[in-house]
């Protein structure tokens, strides 16, 4: 499935073939705020099942405005519409029912669409009263900001190059530029970790390739796993992203497609003693079409 400029899915399918080992997750309450051991040997190591998920961000608007480009001020950064945000806190609120996990962390790409899509998976994970009829976190009348901490991080950014991004609305100087204060900003209150240093200092250069691109990706997820063993994340991307975290991972896998706020869940198990750890393979759980991602398995 191609894809010319700014469009609704990611390229064309492709795959990454490694070896993978298989383990199951144990249930975790809601409210355990660190991993719970589910072992430990007699010298002191514990082991723990980590859970990553990697989420797209939801519609954006110019897939549904074609005039919204050519008055806007930065046409490359597109929010969402408000169904997109509606579909966003659905997701949220499917985690926080669904999942048997807690998240502890979200780290999110800077552009706007995936800002405000993790504003709303956000808000849904911390509201403090967990009405089924809320559709968005205009509906959340308090949230407890201690569930759950968020970060900017700049290598979950969208492929920046022509293929993802028309030349007519890149940066004429190809400097892509984002003011990470005010969209902190726009994260819920209190919910911002300002201790958490980015893996990814800078932004790529402007064409980078799309291998390049899928080589962050894949890199990306692995800093932020092994930065935080003890701790269950949720990433928040693009399209490209989320079908490199069921590629990479997963054995003779194409990708097809990734629907707006579709996810993957990756595991692995972590051993812990004193300051150091060690980490299995990650095992994709997602099946395919049962969270938005599409894909072929040989």
């Amino acid at each position: 499935m191609g894809r010319t400029g700014l469009c609704n899915c990611f390229i064309a399918s492709f795959r990454t073939p490694i070896s993978i080992c298989r383990r199951k997750k144990p249930l975790i309450p809601w409210r355990k705020l660190n991993l719970m051991a589910t072992s430990m040997d007699p010298s002191g190591t514990k082991t723990y099942q980590q859970n990553v998920l990697v989420m797209r961000h939801g519609d954006r608007l110019d897939n549904f405005d074609q005039e919204w480009e050519k008055t806007a001020d930065r046409p490359w950064d597109p929010p969402l519409i408000q169904n997109g945000l509606n579909r966003a806190f659905g997701t949220g609120r499917e985690f926080r029912t669904r999942l048997p996990f807690p998240i502890h962390r979200v780290f999110v790409s800077p552009f706007l669409r995936c800002i405000q899509t993790a504003s709303e998976v956000v808000a849904a994970l911390c509201s403090v009263d967990d009405d089924p009829n809320a559709k968005s976190s205009n509906d959340v009348i308090a949230i407890d900001p201690s569930r759950v901490k968020v970060s900017i991080e700049y290598g979950l950014c969208e492929m920046l190059n022509k293929t993802a991004i028309r030349i007519d609305v890149a940066p004429k100087d190809g400097i892509f530029r984002f003011d990470v204060p005010q969209l902190e900003a726009l994260l819920p209150s209190g919910t911002v970790d300002p201790t958490v240093e980015p893996v990814y200092k800078e932004l790529p250069q402007w064409e980078e390739t799309v291998w390049d691109a899928r080589s962050r990706y894949e890199r990306i997820i692995k800093a932020l796993a092994d930065k935080y063993p003890s701790q269950n994340l949720l990433l928040v991307t693009h399209g490209e992203g989320v079908g490199v975290s069921v590629s990479a991972f997963k054995e003779d896998t194409d990708v097809i497609e990734v629907d707006y706020c579709a996810y993957s869940e990756l595991t692995r198990q972590v051993s812990l003693k004193n300051e150091s750890f060690s980490a299995g393979n990650f095992e994709v759980l997602t099946e395919s079409g049962q969270t938005g991602v599409t894909y072929i398995a040989e």
